[in-house]
């Protein structure tokens, strides 16, 4: 059993939820690093030294081809071999926001890893405009992602302009959702606000084949406190924010590996 989880927190120029996400980790009981693409570039840093790889959300590479297309294509034609043994080994990933769209540009996700790259995309909202608020996830019943163990329902904030997952009909049916946008009774919903983005199938949040491999448009990082929580005193949140429970369960899975 491993003692001590290693977890890199992988940035580029842009992102800025990198220390959120370090917190998140640091007190789920794992040990974060946040590591620069130049270092995984040159070798300073190599994932084989860790057990899980963190991409947090902000806007990598100032979006500028696109959200998270540069640090895709950095991933994809300089690390990916890299990655792809990483995954193969038993390491665990997680992407959030920005992290999400990285992990589909680069074709991770849906996954298996060295597949073409898949008829899925994360696009520009159908509101037209960047979204931020907090809205309501339910999971998906049986989905076997380590990191939503025991987890039904979760409330995050999200924040982006670019989170509404579009597939082709032949790889819509082949994801692997684990969780959906949902109403005041959490049940699943295409209507604005509630879906932020207009995501096909409601879809927030997808794993790979192994459950090893989770990306969601929502920042769990951001609810690991109660007093995060915009209702926390009305409401009287318990402690800790719920959205810690996903880097605990990452934190426990990679433990057991």
């Amino acid at each position: 059993m491993v003692t001590e989880v290693r977890v890199m927190v992988l940035r580029a120029p842009g992102t800025n939820c990198d220390r959120e996400l370090a917190h998140a980790f640091e007190i789920a009981g794992g040990k974060p690093r946040i590591t620069h693409m130049n270092e995984l570039i040159g070798g300073s840093q190599t994932l084989s030294d860790y057990h899980i790889l963190g991409l947090p959300g902000g806007f990598s590479y100032g979006d500028d081809l696109g959200a998270g297309k540069v640090q895709a294509n950095e991933m994809r034609l300089r690390l990916f071999e890299q990655l792809a043994a990483f995954i193969d080994r038993g390491g665990l990933i997680i992407g959030i926001c920005n992290g999400f769209q990285v992990l589909i540009k680069t074709g991770i996700l849906p996954g298996p890893a060295r597949q073409e790259l898949p008829h899925v995309t994360l696009t520009n909202n159908d509101s037209g405009r960047f979204e931020c608020r907090w809205v309501k996830l339910s999971s998906t019943p049986g989905n076997r992602c380590v990191w939503t163990e025991g987890i039904e329902q979760l409330e995050a904030p999200v924040a982006h302009g670019e989170g509404k997952l579009v597939a082709a009909p032949s790889t819509l049916c082949r994801l692997r959702a684990v969780f959906y946008y949902a109403d005041n009774n959490w049940r699943p919903t295409a209507e604005y606000p509630a879906n932020p983005n207009g995501s096909v199938g409601n879809i927030a949040a997808l794993t790979d084949d192994t459950g090893r491999v989770f990306a969601l448009m929502p920042h769990p990082e951001r609810f690991v406190r109660a007093s995060q929580h915009p209702g926390w005193t009305r409401r009287n949140i318990e402690e800790p924010g719920a959205g810690l429970r996903i880097f605990q369960n990452g934190v426990d899975a990679a433990r057991r590996s």
